[in-house]
């Protein structure tokens, strides 16, 4: 009896404790004659537990019997609650947030009820002292005056707090307000890059055309202009023929069958030697002819003037090109055959007469003009346009007499130049033996080899030491 009396006992103390914690928790109505009524929040708390409780059976299937029956009735709820999964997820989810904010409400209430309790025993002590006061005072006009004072201040402190939340609420609504019109910006700005991307690709599109234009319209004014240099070509050398037959020039002799010919009076020295050193190795000279391969892109058959060591040849053979070279020289055409090239020794006049009209694509012709007499130069530029197929090309590469530099060290140091032929009577052989679209560009400047030119003044220094060298390229019209 003396252990179930105990056990009672402290039965007892736990529910008085569990009893103190539900009226911490959730506050009652006090009694006594100032005591301020409370929301009873325990039938929101019940109605909470079984909310809680239906959501927590949600997709749950209700017992039955056991048996068969039982069994295949339960399977079949259990497959229909896992397929309306997917349906009923977002009302779980509503249902829960439902709850939360009732629980949400709940605890605000609680605050609300602890503040009111609060605030009322405040107010029943204050009354209790206005009491003790009014038994000691016996003016019954300041026990008034005190309690006035004492609404009034409280009055003051609601509506200050009042307007705090107000200022709070406002604010947040402030707040909200300027989140939306930036996002509304964003996208304006949004939509407005959009239609900028648009514009510039339209711009971009239109100065495509514009470029395409441009190109279509200087290539027909490239057709045009070659067609009118032909024409003029050709009624030049008409009125030169009339002229030539009415009134011949006195002393001019017809030239003879194989006079032609010209036959280089060599020094007795080791060419190649004299080359290597003067100018430059084979590496060196084929690194700088490699810039003249655009001019013969596309063309199938290349003749090398004076091919020499082979440099260019192994150029257009790297290409793809056709090409052959011819020199006078026995030893270098027996150098270029002994890397495989295709190199003949012959008279470059006798040759280039023997050849057929308009069987070539191409002609090139380097730092060897000026080996040759000044009257034998024309010859072989019509030599050449004959060998020529109409829109072949030809490149010629010279020294440049304009540069007094080559003149003081580099164009008497081959004792077999005869006499340097300048870039504007070259040009106008070509023109006068019918070739068009004639470029001049000039090659290894002067500075670069003499740094004290650099002490000129630069017009000066421009206008006579410029390349040591130029090439002339032309079309055949």
């Amino acid at each position: 009896m003396a252990a179930d009396e105990a056990r009672e006992l402290e039965i007892a103390a736990v529910l008085r404790e569990v009893r103190e914690r539900v009226r911490a928790r959730y506050p009652e109505n006090t009694a006594g004659p100032g005591a301020i009524p409370l929301a009873g929040l325990m039938p929101v708390v019940h109605a909470r537990d079984r909310a809680e409780a239906k959501v927590a059976s949600i997709g749950s299937v209700n017992p039955r019997p056991p048996g068969l029956v039982n069994n295949v009735v339960q399977t079949c709820k259990r497959a229909v609650a896992r397929t309306l999964q997917w349906f009923v997820r977002d009302q779980i989810e509503f249902n829960r947030a439902s709850l939360d904010c009732v629980q949400s409400l709940l605890e605000a209430l609680n605050e609300t009820n602890r503040a009111i309790q609060s605030l009322a025993a405040r107010v029943e002590k204050r009354l209790e002292e206005v009491e003790r006061k009014a038994d000691q005072l016996t003016a019954e006009a300041r026990e008034l005056k005190d309690v006035r004072a004492h609404w009034s201040q409280w009055r003051q402190e609601w509506e200050r707090k009042l307007s705090i939340n107000e200022v709070q609420f406002l604010r947040s609504v402030a707040d909200l307000q300027t989140g939306f019109s930036h996002r509304a910006m964003l996208m304006e700005s949004t939509f407005r890059d959009l239609n900028a991307t648009q514009h510039k690709d339209f711009t971009a599109a239109l100065d495509k055309a514009r470029i395409e234009i441009q190109e279509r319209l200087w290539a027909d004014l490239d057709k045009i202009r070659a067609q009118y240099e032909r024409l003029i070509h050709n009624e030049l050398r008409v009125m030169r023929q009339r002229v030539s037959a009415t009134a011949p020039v006195p002393g001019l002799q017809p030239s003879l069958p194989g006079a032609s010919g010209i036959q280089f009076e060599e020094p007795p020295l080791d060419y190649l030697r004299f080359a290597d050193r003067f100018r430059g190795t084979e590496e060196y000279i084929r690194n700088q002819q490699k810039r003249y391969l655009g001019h013969f892109e596309g063309c199938a058959e290349v003749l090398d003037l004076g091919c020499g060591r082979g440099e260019f040849l192994e150029c257009l053979r790297e290409a793809g090109m056709l090409v052959k070279g011819i020199d006078s020289n026995a030893e270098l055409v027996a150098l270029c055959r002994s890397k495989g090239l295709y190199a003949e020794q012959a008279d470059l006049f006798h040759y280039l007469g023997e050849l057929d009209e308009a069987t070539l694509d191409g002609v090139f012709c380097c730092q060897v003009v000026e080996h040759l007499p000044p009257g034998r130069v024309p010859e072989l530029i019509s030599l050449s346009a004959a060998a020529l197929r109409p829109g072949g090309k030809i490149v010629l590469e010279t020294p440049n007499p304009e540069c007094l530099a080559i003149f003081a060290s580099h164009f008497y140091l081959d004792p077999t130049h005869r006499r340097p032929v300048p870039a504007a009577l070259l040009a106008f052989y070509l023109e006068e033996c019918g070739f068009g679209k004639i470029i001049v560009e000039y090659l290894s400047p002067a500075v670069e080899s003499m740094p004290s030119l650099h002490e000129i003044p630069e017009p000066f220094r421009r206008a006579f030491f410029g390349g040591l060298d130029y090439a002339i390229t032309a079309t055949r019209l």
